[in-house]
């Protein structure tokens, strides 16, 4: 009986290039049930993602059995519902971590400190944190890669945490903002040269890093690509362009 009310859109078979809400039919002028619960449900997903927390010990100990040994650290904001009420306090290290990521001496030759943090979405990491890196071990064997694990953060956290390890760059793997098609998308912002202060305007972003957007892959020789170039040319963000486009090889999956 359901069926013979709804009106289905004469365009409905796009929808198998796009996972956009297109074509969705109607009843009368509404919705039918099922996109209606559709929507509910990643709606739902969503808000989930937002508000879940990261699991460090599980994480940390997926890194460890793959031969990353990660330090640990965590924002000013206290808990779930600060960070998301303050995002300043997300921006800056605990003081109570400074003694566990002082690294002493001179800044180390190619080291990437790379930061696994919650963001806005802890699922994000938790799904494809381990495969980035591993990639990026594989692309950049000349390089040392310094992990850090880190909650309630946001993108500026990477200053503190590269300055205090003496690294030539950083690298923060975050989960965005979750749309309702993607709970699960991963953030990765590079700087080089960190250092409290430093602007978005210094930082190069590659985004939507999972299985149904930028592979694994194209993502990882995309950030391979510009970390090369950051420490050859010395800079990042705005002055640094990305070219791999021109460069690209054929990747499977991409």
């Amino acid at each position: 009986m359901e069926r013979s009310l709804v009106n289905s859109e004469s365009w409905s078979s796009l929808s198998e290039w796009t996972s956009a809400r297109i074509a969705l039919g109607r009843v009368g002028v509404s919705l039918p049930t099922n996109p209606l619960l559709d929507f509910t449900m990643d709606h739902a997903r969503a808000r989930d993602a937002v508000h879940a927390a990261l699991d460090l010990t599980a994480l940390s100990t997926q890194l460890y059995e793959h031969g990353f040994i990660a330090k640990q650290a965590n924002s000013k904001a206290k808990d779930r519902s600060e960070y998301l009420r303050r995002p300043d306090l997300g921006r800056q290290l605990d003081p109570n971590c400074i003694a566990l990521l002082q690294q002493e001496g001179m800044p180390r030759i190619k080291r990437i400190t790379i930061v696994v943090a919650d963001g806005l979405s802890a699922l994000a990491p938790s799904l494809h944190a381990l495969p980035m890196l591993t990639r990026l071990r594989d692309a950049l064997p000349d390089w040392e890669l310094d992990p850090v694990v880190a909650t309630q953060a946001r993108v500026a956290l990477a200053d503190d945490i590269g300055e205090l390890r003496l690294a030539n760059i950083s690298l923060i793997f975050i989960g965005e903002r979750p749309g309702l098609k993607s709970p699960d998308s991963l953030g990765a912002y590079l700087t080089y040269a960190p250092r409290r202060g430093r602007t978005d305007a210094e930082r190069n972003c590659v985004s939507n890093i999972r299985p149904a957007g930028l592979s694994y892959d194209e993502a990882a020789f995309r950030l391979a690509h510009l970390i090369q170039s950051a420490y050859a040319l010395g800079v990042s963000g705005t002055q640094l362009k990305d070219d791999s486009d021109s460069i690209l090889p054929m990747l499977s999956g991409s």
